[in-house]
């Protein structure tokens, strides 16, 4: 196992009605700029929940954050935050609406010229305005990790510092029974190929995190598709069990002392920045073309993926291997969501544009061994066609 530090500090407030806890968490001389997405909220009854928890704070609020949340649009929010000297972010829906706190929160306390530099040139920032959250969309674990993703002009690229994750995070089953197919199918699929990108890798004899994420898989690919079946799609367990899922994959844990990848998500938010395909739709296209192509790097775990999450124990290496990833192809497939670049309209006369983004990038040394070289990621996205 390699050395680490870890500390995960966001409280988690689990389970249904927990929206109230809100009350205790913010201080209540805090100004606060509730932040969230289209207006779903005020149709599902989170909004209301949300303004009640509130109804002994100052606060005001920010609408329209994206999927793949855009700099402009995160950019208005300063003026909202200057004209009524907000102190405190509360950040209410998705992924997105979470990432987009965060670097509104970086933002405004950022002491360069240039709040795009915190992305484009990764520049550190040494302060920011605290956060809360209160998610409704299970996927990213950005309710409890310092991470975000913002875009801009067809780039769409990370940040990352403790100083914006969030202090408390509320998770509500309930309020995902709200969510389209479309949305829950992303958002398991976002999980799993988190879980992924930490484990499958090369072994480092870190047992207790092998064992958590074949765990965090196994409960994704068992309770994932129940979720899109009219019979179980109401029931809060399934729910419940995807929502702490994700937040698990990708709060620090399962990735502290052993090697990890990313080359799925760095080739795949090429794919958001210059055609829009949601994020979650780039990896379940992306990751088994990484899995053929890197297979004898990854040789040793992708046999002990087969083994151990999808009980593959006969016949020789290379054929469990190919059904491994046959299998997790056709899950990807049960949570409706495209495997191939084709299914999205692509084709090889697209991997030009890919290639140069992630050039443009710096991304052109990825993976677990750095060795994703953009010869690499061309064979890569043609594995994918």
């Amino acid at each position: 196992m390699l050395d680490f530090s870890f500390q995960n500090p966001t409280r988690i407030h689990f389970g249904e009605g927990q929206i109230a806890a809100i009350s205790q968490e913010i201080p209540l001389d805090a100004r606060v700029l509730l932040v969230y997405g289209g207006g779903s909220i005020k149709s599902n009854g989170v909004y209301q929940q949300v303004v009640s928890a509130l109804n002994k704070h100052t606060w005001f609020e920010f609408s329209g954050i994206e999927p793949n949340p855009s700099y402009d649009t995160l950019m208005k929010a300063q003026k909202i935050i200057k004209a009524h000297s907000i102190d405190y972010i509360l950040a209410v829906g998705g992924g997105s609406v979470v990432d987009g706190a965060k670097f509104i929160a970086a933002a405004t306390l950022f002491d360069g010229n240039d709040p795009w530099n915190i992305l484009a040139k990764q520049q550190t920032i040494t302060q920011a305005l605290p956060i809360g959250a209160v998610l409704t969309l299970p996927a990213t674990g950005s309710e409890s990790n310092g991470n975000s993703v913002v875009t801009r002009d067809g780039n769409k690229l990370p940040f990352s510092s403790p100083l914006v994750r969030p202090l408390f995070a509320v998770l509500d089953p309930k309020v995902t029974l709200s969510l389209s197919d479309r949305q829950i199918g992303n958002g398991v699929v976002d999980a799993f190929v988190h879980t992924i990108e930490q484990y499958l890798t090369y072994s480092v004899n870190g047992k207790v995190q092998d064992r958590f994420s074949e765990g965090l898989l196994q409960t994704l690919i068992e309770e994932g598709p129940k979720a899109l079946e009219p019979a179980t799609k109401e029931n809060l367990e399934v729910r419940a069990n995807i929502m702490w899922s994700a937040t698990m994959a990708l709060n620090g844990l399962i990735g502290a002392g052993v090697p990890q990848d990313w080359s799925t998500h760095m080739i795949g938010h090429e794919l958001t920045g210059a055609f829009g395909i949601d994020h979650a739709r780039t990896l379940s296209i992306v990751l088994p073309a990484v899995m053929k192509v890197c297979r004898d790097k990854k040789r040793e775990k992708l046999l002990q993926y087969a083994s151990r999450v999808w009980q593959l124990t006969e016949g020789d290496d290379d054929t469990r291997i190919d059904q491994a990833i046959l299998l997790t192809e056709q899950f990807f497939t049960k949570m409706q969501v495209p495997t191939r670049l084709s299914d999205v309209d692509l084709g090889i006369k697209d991997i030009d544009l890919l290639i140069k983004r992630l050039e443009e990038h710096g991304m052109t040394a990825l993976g677990e061994h750095g060795d994703i070289t953009l010869d690499k990621s061309r064979e890569i996205l043609i594995q994918a066609l």
